[in-house]
Protein backbone atom coordinates (compact mmCIF):
# COMPACT_ATOMS: atom_id res chain seq x y z
CA UNK A 1 0.00 0.00 0.00
CA UNK A 2 1.31 3.68 -1.08
CA UNK A 3 2.88 5.75 1.84
CA UNK A 4 4.71 8.40 2.46
CA UNK A 5 7.62 6.53 3.67
CA UNK A 6 7.83 4.92 0.61
CA UNK A 7 7.55 7.29 -1.77
CA UNK A 8 9.80 9.67 0.08
CA UNK A 9 12.98 6.95 -0.03
CA UNK A 10 12.52 6.30 -3.56
CA UNK A 11 12.58 10.06 -4.78
CA UNK A 12 15.50 10.32 -2.85
CA UNK A 13 17.27 7.29 -4.49
CA UNK A 14 16.33 8.56 -7.69
CA UNK A 15 13.63 5.33 -8.31
CA UNK A 16 10.66 6.14 -10.61
CA UNK A 17 7.37 6.73 -8.95
CA UNK A 18 4.55 4.38 -10.21
CA UNK A 19 1.12 5.16 -11.93
CA UNK A 20 -0.54 4.16 -8.41
CA UNK A 21 2.11 6.37 -6.68
CA UNK A 22 1.59 9.26 -8.80
CA UNK A 23 -2.62 8.91 -8.60
CA UNK A 24 -1.85 8.71 -4.21
CA UNK A 25 -0.15 12.06 -4.35
CA UNK A 26 -2.67 13.75 -6.44
CA UNK A 27 -5.37 13.05 -3.31
CA UNK A 28 -2.96 14.16 -0.66
CA UNK A 29 -4.18 17.55 1.12
CA UNK A 30 -0.44 18.19 2.57
CA UNK A 31 0.68 20.34 -0.95
CA UNK A 32 4.20 21.52 0.89
CA UNK A 33 5.29 17.80 1.58
CA UNK A 34 4.57 17.03 -1.72
CA UNK A 35 6.47 20.52 -3.02
CA UNK A 36 9.50 19.32 -0.84
CA UNK A 37 9.77 15.90 -2.55
CA UNK A 38 9.58 17.28 -5.98
CA UNK A 39 12.27 20.34 -4.81
CA UNK A 40 14.65 17.68 -3.53
CA UNK A 41 13.94 16.41 -7.69
CA UNK A 42 14.56 19.86 -9.26
CA UNK A 43 18.00 20.79 -6.91
CA UNK A 44 19.29 17.71 -7.47
CA UNK A 45 19.03 18.46 -11.33
CA UNK A 46 19.36 22.22 -11.69
CA UNK A 47 21.28 23.79 -8.51
CA UNK A 48 19.29 26.87 -7.58
CA UNK A 49 19.17 27.99 -11.27
CA UNK A 50 16.15 29.08 -13.14
CA UNK A 51 15.82 29.34 -16.76
CA UNK A 52 14.41 32.15 -19.22
CA UNK A 53 14.64 32.96 -22.15
CA UNK A 54 14.25 36.20 -24.30
CA UNK A 55 11.11 34.75 -26.94
CA UNK A 56 8.20 36.77 -29.37
CA UNK A 57 4.70 35.07 -29.85
CA UNK A 58 3.78 35.03 -32.96
CA UNK A 59 -0.36 33.50 -33.54
CA UNK A 60 -0.42 33.61 -37.45
CA UNK A 61 -4.32 33.23 -37.67
CA UNK A 62 -6.77 32.07 -35.62
CA UNK A 63 -9.31 30.90 -38.23
CA UNK A 64 -9.23 27.45 -37.67
CA UNK A 65 -11.11 23.87 -39.07
CA UNK A 66 -11.65 22.33 -35.56
CA UNK A 67 -13.88 22.92 -33.20
CA UNK A 68 -12.36 22.76 -29.40
CA UNK A 69 -14.56 22.75 -26.65
CA UNK A 70 -12.26 24.30 -24.03
CA UNK A 71 -10.74 26.76 -27.02
CA UNK A 72 -11.26 30.58 -26.64
CA UNK A 73 -8.59 31.40 -29.56
CA UNK A 74 -10.17 30.12 -32.70
CA UNK A 75 -12.57 31.77 -35.12
CA UNK A 76 -14.50 30.01 -37.75
CA UNK A 77 -15.34 32.01 -40.60
CA UNK A 78 -13.05 34.72 -41.84
CA UNK A 79 -15.97 37.30 -40.84
CA UNK A 80 -16.69 36.53 -37.06
CA UNK A 81 -15.67 39.38 -34.63
CA UNK A 82 -12.18 39.30 -33.73
CA UNK A 83 -11.32 36.66 -36.96
CA UNK A 84 -7.73 37.51 -38.36
CA UNK A 85 -4.87 36.35 -40.85
CA UNK A 86 -1.45 37.68 -41.30
CA UNK A 87 0.21 36.57 -44.34
CA UNK A 88 3.62 36.03 -44.33
CA UNK A 89 5.22 38.78 -45.85
CA UNK A 90 3.13 41.06 -43.15
CA UNK A 91 4.89 39.57 -40.02
CA UNK A 92 8.84 40.14 -40.50
CA UNK A 93 7.64 43.95 -40.18
CA UNK A 94 5.37 42.82 -36.92
CA UNK A 95 8.53 41.39 -35.14
CA UNK A 96 11.20 43.06 -36.36
CA UNK A 97 10.70 45.47 -33.20
CA UNK A 98 11.00 42.52 -31.01
CA UNK A 99 14.30 41.90 -32.96
CA UNK A 100 16.01 44.83 -32.71
CA UNK A 101 15.24 44.28 -28.64
CA UNK A 102 17.08 40.98 -28.64
CA UNK A 103 14.58 38.41 -28.84
CA UNK A 104 16.33 35.27 -29.88
CA UNK A 105 13.11 32.85 -30.72
CA UNK A 106 9.83 33.26 -32.17
CA UNK A 107 7.28 30.61 -30.81
CA UNK A 108 4.83 30.16 -33.68
CA UNK A 109 1.63 28.83 -33.06
CA UNK A 110 -2.29 29.09 -34.44
CA UNK A 111 -5.41 27.98 -36.34
CA UNK A 112 -5.66 25.66 -38.82
CA UNK A 113 -6.65 27.59 -41.55
CA UNK A 114 -8.81 25.71 -43.70
CA UNK A 115 -8.11 27.44 -46.84
CA UNK A 116 -4.55 28.56 -47.29
CA UNK A 117 -2.69 25.38 -47.33
CA UNK A 118 0.67 24.09 -46.47
CA UNK A 119 2.33 26.33 -48.28
CA UNK A 120 0.98 28.88 -46.37
CA UNK A 121 3.00 27.61 -43.27
CA UNK A 122 5.93 26.72 -45.10
CA UNK A 123 6.31 30.72 -46.36
CA UNK A 124 5.88 32.01 -43.02
CA UNK A 125 8.99 29.68 -41.96
CA UNK A 126 11.04 31.20 -44.75
CA UNK A 127 10.40 34.62 -44.68
CA UNK A 128 11.14 34.53 -41.22
CA UNK A 129 14.32 32.44 -41.28
CA UNK A 130 15.46 34.69 -44.71
CA UNK A 131 14.84 37.94 -42.40
CA UNK A 132 16.22 36.77 -39.30
CA UNK A 133 18.77 33.86 -39.79
CA UNK A 134 19.94 34.08 -36.37
CA UNK A 135 16.60 33.66 -34.66
CA UNK A 136 15.35 30.42 -33.57
CA UNK A 137 11.89 28.71 -34.99
CA UNK A 138 9.92 27.29 -32.60
CA UNK A 139 7.19 26.62 -34.45
CA UNK A 140 3.66 23.95 -34.87
CA UNK A 141 2.68 21.54 -32.46
CA UNK A 142 1.69 17.86 -32.92
CA UNK A 143 -1.90 18.71 -33.79
CA UNK A 144 -0.91 21.64 -36.79
CA UNK A 145 1.65 18.76 -38.56
CA UNK A 146 -0.87 16.36 -38.44
CA UNK A 147 -3.14 18.59 -40.05
CA UNK A 148 -0.68 19.78 -42.58
CA UNK A 149 -0.26 15.86 -43.64
CA UNK A 150 -4.05 15.22 -43.98
CA UNK A 151 -3.67 18.36 -46.13
CA UNK A 152 -0.87 17.48 -48.34
CA UNK A 153 -1.22 13.23 -48.32
CA UNK A 154 2.42 13.61 -47.46
CA UNK A 155 3.82 11.23 -44.53
CA UNK A 156 5.05 13.10 -40.88
CA UNK A 157 8.50 12.94 -41.89
CA UNK A 158 7.62 14.41 -45.02
CA UNK A 159 5.82 17.52 -43.84
CA UNK A 160 8.74 18.03 -40.66
CA UNK A 161 11.58 17.59 -43.43
CA UNK A 162 9.55 20.03 -45.47
CA UNK A 163 9.51 22.35 -42.45
CA UNK A 164 13.07 21.48 -41.44
CA UNK A 165 14.33 22.83 -44.79
CA UNK A 166 12.18 25.69 -44.23
CA UNK A 167 13.86 26.91 -41.36
CA UNK A 168 12.10 24.85 -38.36
CA UNK A 169 14.17 24.38 -35.81
CA UNK A 170 12.20 22.99 -32.50
CA UNK A 171 8.72 22.15 -31.30
CA UNK A 172 6.74 23.15 -28.93
CA UNK A 173 4.60 21.01 -26.97
CA UNK A 174 0.76 22.15 -27.26
CA UNK A 175 -2.48 20.14 -28.96
CA UNK A 176 -1.39 17.22 -26.09
CA UNK A 177 -4.35 18.43 -23.78
CA UNK A 178 -5.70 15.18 -21.86
CA UNK A 179 -4.36 11.84 -23.62
CA UNK A 180 -6.99 9.52 -22.25
CA UNK A 181 -9.66 9.16 -24.51
CA UNK A 182 -13.05 9.23 -22.26
CA UNK A 183 -11.77 12.64 -21.62
CA UNK A 184 -10.73 13.56 -25.19
CA UNK A 185 -13.58 12.57 -27.01
CA UNK A 186 -15.71 15.22 -25.30
CA UNK A 187 -12.84 17.96 -25.58
CA UNK A 188 -11.26 18.04 -28.70
CA UNK A 189 -12.77 15.43 -30.89
CA UNK A 190 -11.15 16.53 -33.42
CA UNK A 191 -7.58 16.46 -32.59
CA UNK A 192 -4.26 14.27 -33.23
CA UNK A 193 -5.07 11.17 -30.56
CA UNK A 194 -2.78 10.16 -28.25
CA UNK A 195 -1.44 8.24 -30.46
CA UNK A 196 -0.77 9.97 -33.29
CA UNK A 197 0.61 13.44 -31.48
CA UNK A 198 3.26 10.77 -30.01
CA UNK A 199 3.75 9.39 -33.25
CA UNK A 200 4.88 13.24 -34.64
CA UNK A 201 7.15 13.90 -31.33
CA UNK A 202 9.19 10.52 -32.19
CA UNK A 203 9.40 11.81 -35.70
CA UNK A 204 10.40 14.91 -34.93
CA UNK A 205 12.75 13.60 -32.19
CA UNK A 206 14.24 10.95 -34.93
CA UNK A 207 14.90 13.62 -37.42
CA UNK A 208 16.91 15.60 -34.51
CA UNK A 209 14.37 17.98 -33.18
CA UNK A 210 14.07 19.06 -29.71
CA UNK A 211 10.14 19.19 -28.82
CA UNK A 212 8.25 20.15 -25.33
CA UNK A 213 5.14 18.77 -24.24
CA UNK A 214 2.09 20.25 -22.54
CA UNK A 215 -0.51 18.83 -20.45
CA UNK A 216 -4.27 21.19 -20.07
CA UNK A 217 -5.84 20.34 -16.47
CA UNK A 218 -8.56 21.70 -14.39
CA UNK A 219 -11.72 21.19 -17.19
CA UNK A 220 -13.28 17.17 -16.61
CA UNK A 221 -10.30 15.24 -16.27
CA UNK A 222 -9.56 13.49 -13.16
CA UNK A 223 -6.61 12.77 -11.38
CA UNK A 224 -6.01 9.11 -13.08
CA UNK A 225 -6.55 10.87 -16.51
CA UNK A 226 -3.34 13.65 -15.13
CA UNK A 227 -1.18 10.47 -14.41
CA UNK A 228 -1.97 8.79 -17.34
CA UNK A 229 -0.58 11.23 -19.78
CA UNK A 230 2.23 11.64 -17.74
CA UNK A 231 2.92 8.35 -17.65
CA UNK A 232 2.60 8.63 -21.58
CA UNK A 233 4.94 11.15 -21.88
CA UNK A 234 7.15 9.19 -19.22
CA UNK A 235 6.94 6.18 -21.93
CA UNK A 236 7.62 8.29 -25.23
CA UNK A 237 10.85 9.99 -23.62
CA UNK A 238 12.15 6.30 -23.35
CA UNK A 239 11.69 5.93 -26.26
CA UNK A 240 12.87 8.76 -28.47
CA UNK A 241 14.51 10.79 -25.68
CA UNK A 242 13.57 14.63 -27.75
CA UNK A 243 11.30 16.17 -24.75
CA UNK A 244 13.17 18.74 -22.69
CA UNK A 245 10.54 20.62 -21.10
CA UNK A 246 7.07 19.67 -19.92
CA UNK A 247 4.25 22.60 -19.07
CA UNK A 248 1.56 22.05 -17.12
CA UNK A 249 -1.27 24.49 -18.58
CA UNK A 250 -4.68 24.95 -16.20
CA UNK A 251 -8.11 25.01 -18.26
CA UNK A 252 -8.94 28.91 -18.70
CA UNK A 253 -12.71 28.74 -18.21
CA UNK A 254 -13.99 32.46 -19.88
CA UNK A 255 -14.82 32.84 -23.87
CA UNK A 256 -15.36 28.90 -24.29
CA UNK A 257 -18.06 26.38 -24.69
CA UNK A 258 -17.00 24.29 -21.92
CA UNK A 259 -16.34 26.37 -19.39
CA UNK A 260 -19.80 27.88 -20.15
CA UNK A 261 -21.15 24.20 -20.02
CA UNK A 262 -19.31 23.70 -16.83
CA UNK A 263 -19.92 26.91 -15.07
CA UNK A 264 -15.73 25.89 -14.02
CA UNK A 265 -14.44 28.27 -11.73
CA UNK A 266 -10.89 28.91 -12.65
CA UNK A 267 -7.64 26.10 -11.13
CA UNK A 268 -6.79 26.85 -7.19
CA UNK A 269 -3.28 28.00 -6.55
CA UNK A 270 -3.30 24.70 -4.83
CA UNK A 271 -3.85 22.44 -7.55
CA UNK A 272 -1.71 24.42 -10.10
CA UNK A 273 1.01 24.10 -7.26
CA UNK A 274 0.53 20.19 -6.79
CA UNK A 275 0.16 19.35 -10.24
CA UNK A 276 3.59 21.28 -10.90
CA UNK A 277 4.99 19.29 -8.27
CA UNK A 278 3.93 15.75 -8.96
CA UNK A 279 5.01 16.52 -12.86
CA UNK A 280 8.42 17.01 -11.72
CA UNK A 281 8.16 13.26 -9.47
CA UNK A 282 6.77 11.39 -12.33
CA UNK A 283 8.76 12.90 -15.36
CA UNK A 284 12.06 11.79 -14.32
CA UNK A 285 13.36 11.66 -17.41
CA UNK A 286 12.30 14.79 -19.19
CA UNK A 287 15.06 17.52 -17.58
CA UNK A 288 13.20 20.51 -17.30
CA UNK A 289 9.38 21.82 -15.86
CA UNK A 290 8.32 25.74 -17.20
CA UNK A 291 5.91 27.62 -14.62
CA UNK A 292 4.54 29.68 -17.50
CA UNK A 293 3.87 32.63 -15.61
CA UNK A 294 1.60 34.19 -18.77
CA UNK A 295 -0.63 31.17 -17.32
CA UNK A 296 -0.10 30.77 -13.10
CA UNK A 297 0.77 34.80 -13.02
CA UNK A 298 4.56 35.66 -12.40
CA UNK A 299 3.43 35.76 -8.32
CA UNK A 300 2.33 31.81 -8.72
CA UNK A 301 5.15 31.02 -10.70
CA UNK A 302 7.67 32.58 -8.30
CA UNK A 303 6.03 30.27 -5.70
CA UNK A 304 6.37 27.26 -8.56
CA UNK A 305 9.95 27.81 -8.38
CA UNK A 306 10.24 26.05 -4.73
CA UNK A 307 7.64 23.31 -6.34
CA UNK A 308 9.86 21.79 -8.38
CA UNK A 309 9.99 24.36 -11.57
CA UNK A 310 12.87 25.27 -13.01
CA UNK A 311 11.97 27.34 -16.09
CA UNK A 312 9.80 30.66 -16.35
CA UNK A 313 9.46 30.46 -19.78
CA UNK A 314 10.27 33.91 -21.15
CA UNK A 315 9.62 37.95 -22.31
CA UNK A 316 6.57 35.97 -24.33
CA UNK A 317 5.55 39.43 -26.31
CA UNK A 318 2.19 39.39 -27.60
CA UNK A 319 -0.07 36.14 -26.08
CA UNK A 320 -3.30 35.94 -27.15
CA UNK A 321 -4.27 32.37 -27.13
CA UNK A 322 -4.64 32.48 -22.90
CA UNK A 323 -5.62 36.04 -22.61
CA UNK A 324 -8.39 35.42 -25.15
CA UNK A 325 -9.75 32.68 -22.69
CA UNK A 326 -9.40 35.70 -20.03
CA UNK A 327 -5.79 35.53 -18.80
CA UNK A 328 -5.31 38.95 -16.59
CA UNK A 329 -1.61 38.85 -16.66
CA UNK A 330 0.30 41.16 -18.84
CA UNK A 331 1.38 40.13 -22.25
CA UNK A 332 4.92 40.62 -22.47
CA UNK A 333 7.85 40.67 -19.26
CA UNK A 334 10.83 43.10 -19.59
CA UNK A 335 14.53 40.67 -18.75
CA UNK A 336 14.49 42.95 -15.95
CA UNK A 337 11.49 42.28 -14.54
CA UNK A 338 11.77 38.33 -15.21
CA UNK A 339 15.23 37.98 -13.28
CA UNK A 340 13.84 40.22 -9.84
CA UNK A 341 11.22 37.59 -9.80
CA UNK A 342 13.53 34.79 -9.73
CA UNK A 343 15.80 36.39 -7.46
CA UNK A 344 13.05 37.41 -5.14
CA UNK A 345 12.58 33.89 -4.90
CA UNK A 346 16.44 33.21 -3.62
CA UNK A 347 17.45 31.53 -7.36
CA UNK A 348 19.77 32.60 -9.81
CA UNK A 349 18.32 33.99 -13.39
CA UNK A 350 20.01 32.13 -16.20
CA UNK A 351 18.98 33.12 -19.73
CA UNK A 352 19.16 30.41 -22.18
CA UNK A 353 18.69 29.52 -25.23
CA UNK A 354 15.77 27.36 -26.78
CA UNK A 355 17.71 24.37 -26.54
CA UNK A 356 18.74 25.03 -22.96
CA UNK A 357 22.53 26.28 -23.95
CA UNK A 358 23.46 28.99 -21.44
CA UNK A 359 24.02 32.22 -22.38
CA UNK A 360 24.43 34.19 -19.57
CA UNK A 361 24.66 33.47 -15.51
CA UNK A 362 23.35 36.64 -13.17
CA UNK A 363 24.22 36.96 -10.27
CA UNK A 364 22.43 34.71 -7.41
CA UNK A 365 20.63 36.71 -5.39
CA UNK A 366 22.79 37.85 -1.95
CA UNK A 367 19.17 38.76 0.62
CA UNK A 368 15.77 39.17 0.14
CA UNK A 369 14.49 41.45 -3.06
CA UNK A 370 11.55 42.49 -2.88
CA UNK A 371 9.95 43.11 -6.79
CA UNK A 372 8.72 46.88 -7.18
CA UNK A 373 5.41 46.95 -9.03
Amino acid sequence: MTNWNDITEKVHAGERLSYDEGVWLFAQPDVIRIGKLAQTVRRRQHGNKVYFNKNRHINPTNLCAYHCNFCSFARFKPDSPGAYTHMPEEIPDMVRPAVEAGVREFHIVGGLHPELGFDYYVDILKILKREFPHIHLKAFTAVEIDFFRELTGMSHHEVLSTLIDAGLDSMPGGGAEIFHWDVRKKICPEKANQEVWMAVHDTAHRLGLKTNATMLYGHIEQYEHRVHHLVALREQQDKSGGFQTFIPLAFHPEENNLGRRLNREWTTGIDDLKTLAISRLMLDNIPHIKAYWVMLTPELAQVALSFGANDMDGTIIEEKIYHDAGARTSQEMTVSALKKWIRAAGYQPVERDTVYNELEVFDAPTEYQPVMR
